[in-house]
């Protein structure tokens, strides 16, 4: 039995073993002329696997430059392209740094701590009551989506005094807007508005 186990291993699976032999064919034709309608012909069965990517601007180039590592870079014809350096396509990408900075609430991000020490740095203290309570709204909205059943305004305002070191304190008998009841309003609104046009449209 011939299992694939024991065949030649396929540099690009997605081809198929089919397609991988008639490169290796092309490989033994020893007229070069006769070697380039075979690549031309190779590359229309190649393009005909994937219908869908014809309208893609780089199609026939990536085509080209399968066939040529499928060849294993030996298939000598005047390529239509510059083809891809051996070399760089096995190189590994560059180490992405991990981010370690410490982040004291994940559940609120990054983004509410850069806001905080932003409205640490406000002079204008109406400036700096109004980016409080923005940022509080979102916390509110993040601390919803993390655990339902502990979001107080209390609890909200407290967090911003920790992350602030104590000098961000909000004035007592503030309310954050709750997101959810105005995302309520905003959608009865809309369904008014509607059964409004729908009534003149009909009138």
């Amino acid at each position: 039995m011939d299992y694939n186990s024991t065949r030649k291993k396929l540099v690009l699976p997605e081809y198929g073993r089919h397609i991988q032999k008639m490169v290796d064919h092309a490989l033994t034709i020893e007229d070069r002329e006769e070697r380039k309608k075979a690549a031309q012909t190779i590359i229309s069965v190649m393009g005909n696997m994937f219908p869908h990517l014809r309208d893609v601007s780089d199609f026939k180039h990536k085509l080209w430059d399968h066939l040529a590592i499928m060849s294993d870079f030996k298939l000598d014809i005047d390529f239509p392209y510059d083809l891809p350096k051996r070399e760089n396509l096995y190189t590994k990408p560059k180490r992405v740094p991990y981010n370690d900075r410490k982040i004291i609430y994940r559940h609120y991000g990054s983004l509410v701590e850069q806001l905080i020490k932003k409205a640490i740095e406000l002079e204008d203290e109406e400036e700096r009551k109004q980016l409080i309570m923005l940022i509080a709204a979102h916390m509110k909205k993040a601390l919803y989506y993390w655990n339902k059943d502990s979001v107080t305004d209390d609890r909200i305002f407290d967090d911003i005094k920790k992350m602030s070191g104590g000098k961000l304190v909000v004035e007592e008998g503030a309310v954050i807007p709750d997101y959810r009841e105005n995302n309520y309003r905003n959608r009865k609104k809309n369904q008014q508005k509607k059964r409004n046009q729908n009534k003149k449209n009909i009138s």
